[in-house]
């Protein structure tokens, strides 16, 4: 059987393309970094004082000073190599799907680490803990979350809070409004622009928010959570490589008591000390090389 030349290329053209595509597929994230020279981090910009665009538009945060210190481990694992730290703004509900297409290498802000979100991530060690809790105006009169019983609470899109929420008011018979907004900034505006009466959220992104408010004292903020939200660094899946360059630049962190200085600087300087459960969590994630 003859074979024209022109079938021939084109086959042999699909071949390649082929296996271009499947290269592409099997490139882990440190050799995406060494061929662009670039380590991308995603970023979260309303959810201080873990990741948020600062004033002079630069990321900033507790989550943001832990994914400098990566970005120095990546650094030291290509030697001599130079690497270009980028940071690339990323909402609620496109972070996952940026990790898992390449768009970035890694999402630094306020995660909570899921079982489900592990079908399409996996996430680095544990770099917070908080949970799901309230806030409002104290004119508004709400003093309990029981209190939120036929009010209107803003809640972002995209967000574990979201769920856990919609579950916490329906177990504790609370027959209240859930208004989904598009990210924790414009759930804070309604709030103060009194559109809601109370908005959801992770606690320590409601401190930070209620600490750079010209006037904290007008907030009430409920000191119960209606939820766990462990925290991690979510990065590709099964991508075992760089996640190790991960967790080891965390584990040093912790182990060198680093963690200390970043936690004040963020979070202690307000007076919240460190919880016990955060405590622990260093104590864990400081692993041994």
């Amino acid at each position: 059987m003859r074979i024209s030349a022109s079938f021939a290329t084109a086959a042999l053209a699909a071949l390649l393309l082929g296996l271009t595509s499947a290269d592409a597929i099997a490139e882990g994230t440190l050799q995406k970094i060494e061929r662009t020279g670039e380590f991308v981090i995603g970023y979260r910009t309303d959810s201080l004082p873990l990741s948020f665009r600062d004033g002079r538009g630069q990321p900033a945060g507790y989550s943001v000073d832990l994914c400098q210190r990566i970005g120095k481990g990546v650094q030291q694992h290509f030697a001599d190599e130079s690497i270009k730290v980028k940071f690339v703004p990323v909402s609620s509900d496109e972070r996952i799907s940026a990790v898992v297409d390449g768009t970035i290498d890694i999402e630094c802000g306020a995660t909570t680490i899921t079982l489900s979100r592990q079908e399409r991530v996996d996430f680095s060690l544990p770099t917070f803990v908080t949970g799901g809790s309230v806030a409002s105006l104290r004119e508004s009169g709400i003093q309990t979350i029981t209190d939120l019983d036929g009010k209107r609470v803003a809640v972002a899109k995209g967000t574990t809070t979201e769920q856990q929420l919609r579950t916490f008011l329906s177990d504790n018979w609370i027959d209240a409004e859930i208004v989904v907004v598009g990210d924790r900034t414009e759930g804070w505006a309604r709030l103060n622009q009194g559109n809601v009466d109370a908005m959801a959220t992770d606690q320590i992104v409601l401190i930070g928010l209620i600490m750079s408010s010209p006037d904290p004292t007008k907030y009430w903020l409920d000191s119960e959570i209606f939820s766990y939200e462990p925290y991690g660094l979510p990065v590709r899946r099964d991508d075992a490589d760089f996640r190790l360059v991960v967790n080891r630049a965390i584990a040093k962190v912790f182990r060198s008591g680093d963690h200390a200085e970043i936690y004040y600087n963020w979070i202690g300087k307000a007076g919240i000390e460190v919880p016990p459960i955060i405590a622990v969590m260093f104590q864990l994630g400081a692993l041994p090389e």
